[in-house]
């Protein structure tokens, strides 16, 4: 339902923005590519005693739509939605040194990021660009698939809830204009969530006393994607 709202935003913005075809202000485009997913570490153990050493997304095809105002020649801000269908993989220690990858069922994450954009160079056809923005990453509950996954069934079905959490994202791209008003993208990008912390020690210092250390844990994406934009 979130994805089928966003999709008639993007749309409706891209209706809006034909209206302003006079100063060519506005800029709707969509990509495609491909996103290498790195998850966290840890250690956890089921009531079977089965030892979960990591749990990751799995590195596969993603896309994204995006719709801009320059409020200058080289300052843009906008919104940005992208999806990655994936699953979720987990680690499991099978021996002291040996670590096997499950895959637990397929899951959807979704980015939903306001951003800014700054333009390098004078040239009117080709844009370089550094892009920064801020939201929320949402990770979509799974169907456990217990057949693929070594514990112990219980004969039911098994699902993980899914969460959203704050995140950025960061961008180097440019866009090449082969006419006025419509151009290619090409970008990478880098996205990464606050999953967790893990109690790293003590730190002690003499005014305010000793206090407990963590080691915080990312799911960081890295995205390389091509697409079109379209401006008016």
């Amino acid at each position: 339902m979130t994805g089928r709202i966003l999709l008639a935003t993007f749309v409706m913005g891209s209706i809006a923005a034909a209206a302003s075809a006079a100063d060519k202000r506005v800029e709707v485009g969509a990509s495609a590519g491909w996103t290498f997913s790195d998850g966290v570490s840890g250690t956890a153990t089921d009531r079977f005693g089965n030892e979960f050493s990591r749990i990751d997304p799995k590195d596969s095809f993603s896309w994204n739509l995006r719709l801009g105002y320059m409020v200058s020649e080289k300052s843009e801000v906008g919104v940005l939605y992208g999806a990655q269908p994936t699953q979720l993989v987990v680690g499991v220690r099978t021996s002291t040194a040996n670590v096997r990858e499950f895959e637990l069922g397929d899951q959807s994450i979704r980015h939903y990021h306001g951003y800014y954009a700054y333009h390098f160079g004078e040239a009117e056809k080709v844009k370089p660009y550094f892009l920064i923005g801020l939201g929320a990453t949402s990770f979509g509950g799974i169907t456990v698939n217990t057949a693929a996954v070594p514990v112990r069934n219980d004969g039911q079905q098994h699902s993980i809830g899914g969460n959203t959490k704050f995140s950025g994202t960061a961008a180097l791209g440019v866009k090449v204009f082969p006419s006025p008003g419509f151009g290619i993208r090409l970008e990478s990008r880098w996205t990464p969530t606050y999953i967790k912390s893990d109690a790293a020690g003590y730190w002690c210092d003499p005014y305010w006393g000793c206090y407990t250390v963590g080691n915080a844990q990312y799911n960081n994406q890295f995205e390389l994607s091509g697409g079109f934009v379209f401006r008016f």
